[in-house]
């Protein structure tokens, strides 16, 4: 996995840093340059007249990569400004020409790019206990910090099992500690703890909301699951699904996602997947967007590259813009 990303959409090249992987600043420059050497041997940056567009964070010395391995490609080069600009409308200032008598340096170039509304969603990970559900909620956090200019994942832990956003990861680097301390951090969910958590719920203004609730259904998981607004159901018996399905849609949540657990399986299976191309409502399509199962859900695993993790975490980003 690269410290720095690129990814050419059209004449567009989108540019970033790996929030989960960050480096100094000498791997980055390494990383961003074997990758467009990458992309210009395949062909995928090809050159030739016009403008490449880059949209993106870059650090100084970045810059001084992409502009040494590009410039003599392109006839201009011209780099996003944010501050410039109006609606519907993402302003790039030309930094370098090539042989060029259609552009200057300094030159503004107007991309009329559809202005996207950004939706927050609120999305329970939901199903019956001992389904994995832990191991989804950390393997997809990881998934959706990994997706060039995704939305930060903000998680709730609305349940008393025990593992907190800490649990994961201490699992994977001193088991018998995170063992030890589990127990201390367990408890009922009472009604007093569904009215809070319902409120965290409630109050969440992230543009991507993930809230772990426990595996019953329950008055207490329905005070909470009804402030969301969608739903992903685990369970490690797909006879278990329709009557979780049915649960969330008396709370008016939207079904995007039925998983099977399949802690004996060796990989993963997406038996279905509503995609779409641009940003289009989602009262556009039926639920659920993505059908399927995942296999071998185990604590201390980096589940994040796995094939159901990675389509959930690329809908959900998706599911931000409309």
């Amino acid at each position: 996995m690269y410290t720095y990303q690129l990814r050419l959409e059209g004449d567009i090249l989108k540019v970033g840093f790996n929030r989960i992987q960050p480096a100094q600043g000498d791997q980055i420059v390494r990383d961003a340059f074997e990758q467009l050497e990458q992309m210009i041997a395949s062909g995928e940056i090809s050159g030739g007249s016009g403008v490449l567009k880059i949209d993106g964070p870059q650090s100084v010395p970045v810059a001084y990569v992409i502009a040494h391995r590009l410039a003599h490609l392109y006839e201009a080069i011209a780099v996003l400004d944010p501050k410039i600009g109006s609606k519907g409308c993402k302003t790039y200032i030309v930094t370098m020409t090539h042989g060029s008598s259609n552009y200057q340096i300094g030159d503004l170039i107007c991309s009329q790019e559809s202005q996207i509304e950004l939706s927050k969603i609120k999305v329970v990970l939901c199903g019956p206990p001992r389904s994995g559900k832990s191991c989804l909620r950390e393997g997809l956090k990881t998934a959706i910090l990994g997706i060039l200019g995704a939305p930060y994942p903000y998680i709730i832990t609305a349940c008393q099992d025990g593992e907190g956003a800490w649990y994961q990861k201490t699992y994977a680097s001193n088991q018998s500690l995170a063992e030890n301390i589990k127990p201390a951090n367990k408890g009922d969910i009472t009604p007093e703890f569904a009215q809070a958590a319902a409120q965290w719920v409630r109050s969440a203004n992230q543009l991507i909301n993930i809230i772990d609730v426990g595996g019953k259904m329950s008055d207490q998981n329905q005070t909470i699951m009804a402030e969301a607004t969608h739903a992903v159901i685990l369970a490690g018996n797909p006879t278990q699904i329709p009557e979780w399905t049915k649960f969330c849609q008396n709370l008016g949540l939207k079904v995007i996602a039925e998983i099977y657990s399949d802690y004996q399986g060796t990989r993963d299976e997406i038996t279905f997947q509503k995609d779409w191309v641009g940003f289009i409502p989602e009262t556009a399509f039926d639920f659920p967007f993505l059908k399927g199962s995942i296999h071998y859900l185990k604590r201390g695993e980096d589940f994040s590259n796995r094939p159901m993790i990675t389509a959930l975490a690329n809908l959900l980003v998706k599911l931000t813009k409309f």
